[in-house]
């Protein structure tokens, strides 16, 4: 018999996977997309930019919802409205409804769904939550490997208006049937907790958010990049129409990529639990720098291509179980919805950078060098802040808010 926190697991995985294909096959679509409408890469990617973008800046408002709608019924709406927008954007007929259908209604949808989930699973295993934020973004991270290849040969035969169409409904059907089975965990569970925390007006207010919030954006900045962009680079360096193993080297990377994506979020989330959040923030990202530098010089190898896109993703996907986990030990789970959506916004600020201002740049220089030099100096950067910056810094404000918290002075830590 399944323990009901691990049932509520696999539906909140299943809700992921469901919802992930909008922003991780985006770069299949591109070419013909490009095509049909007759624009430029950074034209085009500022329709990522509005996917990634309202899916974190809606995130804090979909976070104060959730205090008022049961964590079910707002999960199943971002689900519907995720495959109606790939359903609308197979209507569109101009950049501008491409812009509204896929970007800025797959944004509030794939964020309502995205914020759910994590901060259910959350509350469903309170001891460990980086392993449950992990686990949860996994299914986000690997959820497109089950579409990479079906979409990829829908493409050639069916053109990209029909493939939009099929699988918005797919992900509609498929996600609304694993969201029934969510429901939040009550007071006769074995592993509810009393919320206790701060409100996200008083987190916000403080350095050690901020901190955090320009470590993420960072971060978000080079693992969308490659995101977006993954076709482009593929046929710059020659490599988009080559065959590793008998396989097309562009699906097949996307398909190791989504894996990768989806193993490291657990995993680096279960080693935070062990060793410590900001060391381990240090490993992934420096590991995401050496492996972008690696790719860099090798990536005009099909074997290598594929294999070293997986090892970025890697050090890079991790990022969603890390933060939130480390974001809800400072804060408490008071506001852990909302507190994590203000926080996810760094996301949107990293798809600007790395989706149409990374396209620009490439285009102006007309290499990828400049691109790649600025996401890899990004993550040594982000991984120094961990442990010079980020680590001193959390500590002082749990010496305070334990100070606090004795003398009755300032705003302890309080259940709602």
């Amino acid at each position: 018999m399944i323990e009901p926190r691990w049932r509520q697991m696999i539906a909140g995985l299943a809700c992921m996977a469901a919802i992930s294909s909008p922003q991780y096959v985006w770069t299949l679509f591109t070419p013909m997309l490009r095509t049909e409408f007759g624009v430029s890469a950074a034209a085009l990617q500022v329709t990522f930019s509005l996917l990634i973008i309202l899916q974190t800046l809606f995130s804090p408002v979909q976070g104060w919802i959730a205090r008022h709608v049961p964590s079910r019924s707002l999960i199943m709406a971002g689900i519907v409205l995720t495959g109606l927008s790939w359903v609308a954007a197979a209507q569109a007929h101009s950049l501008t409804m491409l812009y509204l259908t896929y970007g800025v209604a797959g944004g509030i949808g794939t964020g309502t769904v995205y914020v759910g989930v994590v901060s259910l699973l959350m509350q469903w295993f309170p001891q460990r939550r980086g392993m449950a934020a992990g686990a949860a973004a996994a299914g986000y991270g690997m959820g497109a490997m089950l579409t990479t290849f079906p979409i990829s040969h829908m493409l050639a035969g069916s053109g990209w208006r029909g493939t939009m169409t099929a699988f918005g409904a797919l992900i509609a059907v498929a996600g609304i049937m694993a969201a029934w089975f969510l429901r939040t965990p009550d007071a006769s569970e074995d592993i509810a907790e009393n919320a206790s925390g701060y409100p996200t007006s008083v987190a916000v207010k403080t350095p050690v958010f901020w901190v955090m919030f320009f470590m993420m954006a960072t971060m978000a900045t080079s693992g969308l990049m490659v995101t977006s962009q993954l076709a482009q680079i593929a046929s710059d360096f020659k490599v988009a129409h080559l065959t590793v193993a008998g396989m097309a080297a562009l699906p097949l990377a996307m398909t190791l990529d989504r894996v990768a994506n989806g193993v490291t979020r657990p995993l680096f989330g279960w080693i935070s639990d062990l060793m410590g959040r900001e060391r381990t923030m240090a490993l992934a990202f420096t590991l995401e720098a050496v492996a972008l530098s690696c790719w860099l010089a090798l990536a005009h190898h099909p074997v290598a291509f594929v294999l070293l896109s997986g090892v970025v993703f890697l050090g890079w996907g991790e990022i969603f179980s890390l933060f939130p986990a480390t974001l809800t030990d400072i804060f408490g789970t008071r506001d852990a919805a909302r507190n994590y959506g203000m926080l996810y916004i760094a996301q949107g600020v990293g798809a600007v950078l790395g989706g149409p201002l990374a396209a620009w740049l490439h285009q102006a220089s007309d290499t990828w060098f400049p691109v790649f030099a600025c996401a890899i100096g990004g993550d040594l950067l982000t991984a120094l802040l961990a442990i010079a910056l980020l680590r001193p810094m959390r500590r002082r404000f749990a010496r305070r808010r334990d100070a606090q918290a004795v003398s009755g002075v300032g705003l302890p830590m309080r259940p709602a």
